[in-house]
């Protein structure tokens, strides 16, 4: 049996979608972000070293990684579209978005999210030289890198409904969670595409049910 260690508001939840999709038995161990710090509970470091969800333990061990844990349960449990393409441009894209999503977009996703609450939690002595140093790196890296992966992705959604073929794959399910949460900073009134592919995967049966059995998200 499959067990999935799932934390509030995390990446865990495109997880929980994935297995709904397949329709694989699992259990769900559920945690919670401590209401100060917004980290992990210290519980999921028994579960694994690192203390980060998702988790998936298995029969054979213990996977962490998002990316790595879609793998795994495509390559074992995929069917439909949820498998690897066969087609070599679509197996391409595959591979690329299900990498980018970690590798390009997230990156700078996170690097904003916390300069902006360094600004905000500031204190008020030194709020003016932090607004100005935080706003600095923005501009000079982040921004502008943030900016060029978010409007490819925005390109490519204008003309594709899903990320590698007719249907939603892997690669969709590890992108999804990188739009949901620029979607929820108000990214919809300035990409369209995006916002419509987030609520095409939103409305999925599968995606409810995930959502259903995930608790408190606030991304959707």
């Amino acid at each position: 049996m499959l067990t999935v260690h799932h934390l509030n508001n995390s990446r865990s939840q495109r997880i929980l979608w994935l297995l709904e999709e397949l329709g694989v038995d699992y259990q769900l161990e559920k945690y919670q972000r401590d209401p100060t710090t917004n980290l992990a509970p210290k519980e999921l470091r028994a579960v694994h070293p690192l203390g980060r969800s998702p988790v998936l333990t298995t029969g054979t061990g213990t996977l962490a990684e998002s990316g790595a844990i879609v793998e795994y349960l495509i390559n074992q449990h995929g069917q439909g579209t949820f498998t690897v393409p066969a087609e070599p441009g679509q197996f391409q894209n595959y591979l690329f978005w299900l990498h980018f999503a970690e590798g390009s977009l997230m990156p700078p996703l996170v690097a904003t999210l916390v300069l902006n609450k360094a600004k905000e939690k500031s204190p008020k002595l030194i709020a003016p030289l932090t607004r100005k140093i935080t706003q600095g790196i923005m501009d000079a890296y982040y921004g502008p890198n943030l900016e060029q992966s978010v409007r490819y992705v925005e390109s490519y959604l204008a003309s594709h409904d899903w990320f590698a073929g007719n249907g939603p794959s892997g690669a969709d399910v590890q992108m999804i969670f990188p739009l949901e949460a620029l979607m929820s900073r108000g990214g919809g009134n300035k990409y369209a595409a995006i916002s419509a592919y987030v609520k095409r995967v939103q409305q999925r049966p599968a995606y409810q049910r995930a959502l259903e059995k995930g608790g408190e998200y606030a991304y959707a």
